[in-house]
């Protein structure tokens, strides 16, 4: 199968699972998947369609090799270790989670959505400091509320060490 073809039908299977067609798409990318074992962007697109379908165990393995392979766009290899470290959390693999989304961090340290689910994943390894302070930071940074916006400065201070008192 030429490069083309491939790119021609992967491109039609992503159609398929945008369009609310999952299960015809999860057909057409396993096929690509045997067809090119290697091949970043399909693994990421094969986890992605199981993802959606709630198949998360199944997921695994494709995002696994997805990172593992060369080829992915920076984008889709963020989206790779957060649907793979939201989907190991899922499965109740949770030091797998915080290993998976800390690595993520390092290449993509502004993630806010990859903080927050480090931060669910740190809570469920019983790291529950560690994981307030991760939420709290995002709130300062991210939040439009007039209030927060008014105890910024506070509230950064505090997440340093929540035991802080007078």
């Amino acid at each position: 199968m030429s490069e083309a073809t491939k790119n021609d039908l992967l491109t039609a299977a992503v159609r398929l699972r945008e369009k609310g067609h999952p299960e015809e798409a999860r057909k057409q990318l396993l096929t690509l998947a045997a067809d090119h074992p290697h091949d970043a962007q399909v693994a990421y697109q094969t986890a992605w369609v199981h993802d959606v379908l709630g198949l998360e165990a199944e997921a695994v393995p494709h995002y696994e090799r997805s990172l593992g392979a060369e080829g992915l766009a920076a984008e889709d290899r963020r989206g790779a270790f957060l649907g793979l470290g939201s989907t190991y959390r899922i499965l109740g693999r949770y030091a797998d989670a915080v290993s998976t989304l800390g690595r993520g961090l390092a290449e993509f340290p502004e993630d806010g959505a990859m903080q927050t689910f480090l931060a669910m994943s740190l809570f469920n390894t019983d790291h529950h400091h560690d994981a307030m302070q991760i939420l709290l930071k995002i709130i300062t940074t991210t939040s439009s509320d007039p209030h927060i916006r008014q105890y910024r400065r506070a509230i950064e201070h505090y997440a340093q060490d929540l035991n802080e008192t007078v």
